[in-house]
């Protein structure tokens, strides 16, 4: 039983999660939206330039939720999941989950974006695994700070590395599906590296390397 291993954000979803976190907060005036959007905006070209300071971010991405009860957070989550997230879902992205699935393939999904707004999108998949950045928590409440090592770049490697220690697994016939150069340093560890729906940099390391492209959009 082989691991396929997915990314999220531009992978199996048509738009980053995170970023579309950041809209619903804005469009519901639950943050000050002028601030808001515009660090918002600044840390996502970061990301896709490759410059982004994970723990900076972290640190902005984080603070709304812990400036707010979890009970609060997840009727917030129940909407962000209707209005953002169902509408990035295509049926290509379903189609290529199913297919591991039937194979017996083991599914995880790893992904820098953080688990409260991670979690329920992996359920809405059907993947029961998943390894994301995760929020501190303290009786009850999130605290905006990480727990941990975040899942990006390096860190997805390193989580993955627990991960697979873990639950007893190895990368054997593994895949891995994404669309970020971030994900290069986990793309040349697996056995079967698929570039989907490619940023400029990845777009030319597949062409380079030999590995296969994917359009799932």
């Amino acid at each position: 039983m082989a691991l396929a291993i997915f990314d999220l954000d531009n992978t199996l979803l048509r738009g980053d999660s995170d970023h579309a976190w950041g809209r619903f907060l804005i469009e519901n005036h639950i943050v000050d939206g002028v601030e808001y959007e515009r660090e918002n905006e600044r840390y996502y070209a970061q990301y896709q330039a490759g410059t982004l300071d994970i723990m900076e971010f972290l640190a902005f991405a984080l603070r709304p939720l812990a400036q707010h009860d979890r009970a609060t957070l997840d009727r917030w989550h129940r909407l962000y999941m209707q209005s953002k997230v169902l509408p990035m879902i295509t049926p290509e992205a379903r189609a290529l989950v199913e297919k591991h699935r039937a194979r017996g393939d083991t599914l995880l999904i790893i992904t820098a974006t953080n688990s409260f707004v991670t979690a329920p999108i992996a359920r809405e998949f059907g993947v029961p695994h998943l390894i994301a950045t995760e929020p501190e928590e303290r009786d009850g409440r999130y605290t905006g700070k990480v727990a941990g090592t975040p899942s990006y770049r390096e860190g997805k490697v390193a989580r993955l590395q627990e991960w697979l220690a873990e639950h007893g697994k190895t990368l054997a016939g593994s895949w891995f599906y994404s669309d970020s150069h971030n994900d290069l340093p986990l793309l040349s560890i697996v056995d079967h590296p698929v570039a989907v729906n490619p940023d400029d940099i990845l777009q030319r390391e597949a062409q380079k390397r030999g590995w296969p492209v994917l359009q799932l959009r």
